[in-house]
């Protein structure tokens, strides 16, 4: 028998209800629209009424602030009231933790349940209106209109899959055959590769291949996992006329003869891969690249790091990765998003190092559009960005993880797809992580969740092109996130007895079991049969791609199999055998018995037929600087206001800074917690104490890259040293890893120059600064039908330091200097990197020493908008000395504040007042002024004001609370928090509240 119960939150904690409330009258135009209620909605079966007693006011709902229904209350009207629930065979987290939890309490097995939400609207409302609102809130790629009727049961009926196909005419179709089947299979890879293919399994395994192999195949090599378009072979590359393309040419000419030095009489091929690593290469040749980590595991960029632990060194590694789910979050943001930060962090994890500390960076469109302004098969801007705020902090929430730097960039082209980006870091002791080579023999063990269908075809699904149909027919491509079982991984790898055991891990990204376990040794024989499910009904193929997340695959020793298993029983983990390693250099899947795989690892390392292109490097016109203004004070506000200039304080908010306690920068400093903090900086998770703290900073301008992928990758760079710079850290030591992110290539000359251009201004700055990418992440799918993301190249940088050396930006207090540490370019706008450094090396000296104790660097909006927000902090006035171009962006340029008394050999900007406002000539603006221009353009879209604080009676709560008798004190106790509510009408006689609502104040 299936029970049903609808559990709401009480009046003043809607705040849920109240969003969409607002959201619905805001982007639909809803006026009539008076009140918006939202009920949880869960059946569930297999589950005594008992044991629901027990359970419901400990799982289902919290009593002091949630009401339990079994029926819908009778003033809902029906009429203009849906229900929303999950598509068969995507993962409901919701009730899937009610089921595990509900499993715990009571000891027993786990109930089936299923949850639903349910939005009953109050108001005249239109049929449109209504129409429109249930569009809205349902994505199709995700969800479906939920009905009302009480299902006899939950359990629905399973169909045993059919047998894998084998494909017995593919080896002698014609082009226009294989063409046609192509089209039809949604395959991702090109017309060639499906001939390869064609040619491999006729030619050398004599035999028709399997659906299931093409499916592995397509996924091996998609642009995802083996990076196609990187490695396609540049055979000729062409520059444009014009000053600037000069200047790029010089630089084309000067990897070429890197090239030359490096490989001698056998070069490698000319790629966008190996422009983006030739940096690399040089530095370590030249022996710059001390700390750097190398092994055959490709998991996450790695550092050799000495650690303060207790005031003794300790050898560590420092990982970082960063991570893109644009395309996920694009067609669903929520589930996207999340799982962008699942991923992030399954790299580093997987290299058997715990991560701490993380940083968001994406890209969107303007969300202040209406509604009525969204394209056909897209999602609006405002739900997209919304929606994926909420994943990623959801998911960060539940694992536990610091978000300690969130910063969203707009741009116009980001309508073609969302850019999506997740940064982690993550630490481990040196000897904890142990990389052998597999033995024949060795067993590979899957450890975490279970297979589903959701992230079935993500890797190759992000490998394609965004289409208007995409938010229908790519559901099963977007994974759907379980922190707590990343959670418990992330547990059970600091046990330094189980990392030990370790002879190689993979986590389960892009591929699933094809490619997490397939990577892991040359020859693998896997039991598809022992994969565990979500759910019954995969056939042998899903259960091969299925990206699921939250799943480790890892080599061990046969004699060490028992005790892992039983390290991870401890933490609730499923651990089992999948697989072992063999002499035989293939990888062969079995499904009941079958064989459904059997292909050379030969065949796999070819990445398809090599690819060819070419690349025109466009020429560009001048480079825009920003005018001056008559109206000073007019043009300030204006730029303050600016999207990629305002606060983003509504949108940081929304993440939790501080989980770990290891957080040593807050997002926003000083006694008004308004300056923005420009790195993320938090201490390693040492078992004891310590000062090493990591930094991460990030650089991209879009408008930049628009105007000139070279320029924008050299001051993406630049930018984010100059930002570490400011903190405190010794940029020149840092490390930096790369996010490219382009448009569909396709066979365009002019297309393809666009990252040529990017990464040969990325190769110049690392050359020039001596720091170098060692790590990073391409998405070529940027497109849209007739619309492209923006030439993008977003530069990280990681850097250690001494925590108590770390400095925030805000100003700290009136009466000291100010300066201005300007970089200097040259006539093609370059900057003079030697002149920088420096630069660099003298602020890096004069902070450790304490003479400087507030720097930003120059960002979007120039020195008017660093002067403004670190004013802002700790309401400390500033007076310009002289007049400065005050909106130009001149990326590398710092601005300082010197300690009480110290006079640095920088030139001086000015100094701070108490006076309340900035002051520039004869135009001073007030401090409020500026904080009202910098939180207006977002306020809408991720409020920092509660319009209606709720005004709480605590008698009333207290009576609605069950009441429990203490066995140990035999004092009645209320089952109860009390929230506070700071500025409303809190104060209240504690004695008189008790005793109202039936208890001895006593």
């Amino acid at each position: 028998m299936v029970k049903r119960i609808y559990v709401e939150k009480r009046k003043g904690f809607d705040i849920p209800a109240q969003h969409m409330l607002e959201d619905f009258k805001e982007t639909l135009n809803a006026q009539n629209l008076e009140n918006v209620r939202l009920f949880v909605r869960y059946d569930i079966e297999d589950l005594s009424e008992d044991d629901f007693l027990k359970v419901r006011d400990i799982v289902f709902c919290e009593p002091n602030v949630d009401d339990v229904f079994e029926n819908l209350p009778a003033e809902i009207d029906m009429n203009k009231t849906f229900a929303v629930e999950f598509l068969p065979g995507q993962f409901d987290q919701r009730a899937d933790s009610a089921s595990e939890c509900v499993g715990l309490v009571t000891g027993g097995e786990r109930p089936v349940i299923h949850s639903a939400k349910i939005i009953a609207l109050e108001g005249n409302i239109s049929p449109e209106d209504f129409a429109k609102i249930k569009s809205y809130s349902i994505n199709p790629v995700e969800a479906r209109e939920a009905g009302f009727d009480v299902p006899e049961t939950l359990k629905t009926k399973i169909e045993t899959p059919a047998d894998v196909d084998t494909l017995y005419e593919f080896n002698t179709m014609t082009d226009d055959e294989l063409k046609n089947f192509s089209t039809e299979s949604g395959f991702a890879m090109s017309f060639d590769d499906l001939k390869f293919c064609q040619t491999y399994f006729r030619d050398e395994e004599n035999r028709p291949p399997t659906i299931t192999e093409l499916r592995v195949i397509d996924t091996y090599w998609s642009d995802h996992c083996r990076h196609t378009t990187f490695t396609t072979v540049l055979d000729e590359v062409n520059f444009g006329e014009g000053k600037y393309a000069e200047e790029i040419k010089r630089a084309y000419n000067d990897y070429l003869d890197e090239r030359k030095k490096l490989y001698g009489e056998n070069p490698k091929p000319l790629t966008l891969m190996d422009m983006g690593t030739i940096a690399a290469k040089i530095l370590k040749r030249d022996g710059i690249l001390t700390g750097l980590d190398e092994s055959e595991e490709i998991n996450a960029c790695s550092i050799n790091v000495k650690a303060d632990v207790d005031g003794h060194p300790e050898d560590w590694l420092v990982m970082f990765k960063n991570e893109t789910h644009n395309h996920p979050t694009e067609i669903e943001p929520f589930g996207g998003a999340a799982t962008c930060l699942g991923g992030a962090i399954r790299d580093p994890l997987s290299g058997r190092s715990y991560v701490y500390q993380a940083m968001r960076v994406t890209g969107s469109a303007d969300p202040r559009k209406k509604f009525d302004e969204t394209l056909p098969g897209k999602l609006p801007q405002k739900k997209i960005t919304r929606d994926a705020a909420h994943g990623y902090s959801s998911y960060g929430n539940q694992i536990g993880l610091s978000t300690g730097q969130v910063h969203e960039i707009y741009h116009e082209g980001y309508l073609a797809k969302r850019m999506e980006i997740g940064a982690v870091i993550a630490a481990a002791p040196k000897e904890n992580v142990v990389r052998l080579r597999p033995e024949i023999g060795d067993v590979v063990v899957l450890l975490g969740g279970r297979t589903g269908r959701d992230g079935i075809g993500g890797a190759t699904g992000s490998s394609k092109v965004h289409t208007a149909e995409s938010l229908e027919t790519a559901g099963a491509e977007v994974q759907k996130g379980n922190p707590t079982v990343e959670r418990k991984i992330q547990r059970l790898f600091r046990n330094s007895k189980v990392a030990k055991m370790i002879k190689r891990c993979n986590d389960f990204g892009a591929g699933g079991v094809a490619v997490a376990v397939g990577e892991l040794a040359e020859g693998l024989k896997i039991n598809l049969d022992a994969v565990r499910k979500k759910y019954e009904g995969l056939d042998g193929t899903e259960l091969a791609i299925s990206e699921s997340q939250e799943r480790m695959a890892v080599v061990l020793s046969p004699e060490n199999v028992d005790a892992f298993v039983k390290f991870a029983d401890e933490e609730n983990l499923e651990a089992y055998p999948v697989a072992e390693v063999t002499g035989d250099k293939k990888l062969v899947m079995n499904w009941r018995g079958n064989k459904i795989v059997d292909i050379s690892r030969k065949f796999f390392d070819t990445n398809g037929v090599a690819r060819h292109a070419k690349a025109f490097v466009k020429g560009i016109g001048k480079y825009q600087r920003l005018g001056k203004s008559e109206d000073v004070k007019a043009a300030w506000i204006e730029n303050l206001q600016k999207l990629n200039v305002c606060s983003q304080s509504g949108l940081v908010e929304r993440f939790d800074s501080t989980i770990g306690a290891a957080t040593v920068l807050m997002p926003f400093g000083g006694k008004n917690q308004l300056t923005p903090a420009e790195v993320s900086a938090a201490k390693l998770p040492v078992n004891g104490e310590t000062s090493t703290a990591t930094l991460m900073s990030f650089g991209f301008d879009a408008k930049i890259s628009a105007w000139s992928p070279y320029h924008g990758a050299i001051e993406a760079v630049t930018s984010s040293l100059a930002k570490l710079t400011a903190a405190g850290a010794d940029s020149s030591k840092a490390y930096l890893t790369f996010q490219e992110y382009f448009r569909r290539l396709e066979d365009i000359p002019e297309n393809w120059g666009e990252p040529v251009a990017a990464l040969l201004g990325a190769f110049t700055a690392q050359k020039a600064f001596g720091v170098a990418a060692i790590g990073g992440k391409d998405s070529m799918s940027g497109t849209f039908e007739n619309l492209n993301v923006p030439p993008t190249l977003v530069s990280f940088a990681v850097a250690t330091g001494d925590a108590g050396k770390i400095i925030s930006p805000e100003f700290k207090s009136p009466g000291n200097k100010v300066y201005l540490i300007d970089c200097v370019r040259n006539e093609f706008n370059i900057p003079d990197f030697n002149n920088l450094k420096k630069k660099f090396a003298r602020v890096h000296e004069y902070i450790q020493a304490g003479k400087i104790i507030s720097a930003m660097s120059i960002s979007n909006g120039g020195i008017g908008e660093a002067v403004s927000k670190m004013a802002t902090g700790n309401d400390v006035g500033f007076k310009f000395s002289a007049p400065v171009r005050f909106f130009d962006k001149n990326y590398g340029s710092l601005i300082l504040e010197a300690a009480a008394g110290v006079e640095l050999d920088f030139w001086e900007l000015g100094e701070t007042t108490n006076s309340g406002k900035i002051e520039l000539g004869g135009v001073s603006i007030t401090l409020d002024e500026i904080k009202n221009a910098l939180a207006a353009p977002l306020e809408k879209i991720f409020p920092t004001k509660v319009k209606n604080t709720p005004k709480f009676d605590f008698a009333a709560t207290l009576k609605k609370a069950s009441f429990k008798q203490s066995a140990k004190t035999k004092i009645a106790k209320p089952r109860v928090f009390i929230p506070v509510f700071p500025g409303t009408n809190c104060e209240y006689d504690s004695a008189k509240v008790w005793k109202r609502a039936g208890a001895d104040p006593k």
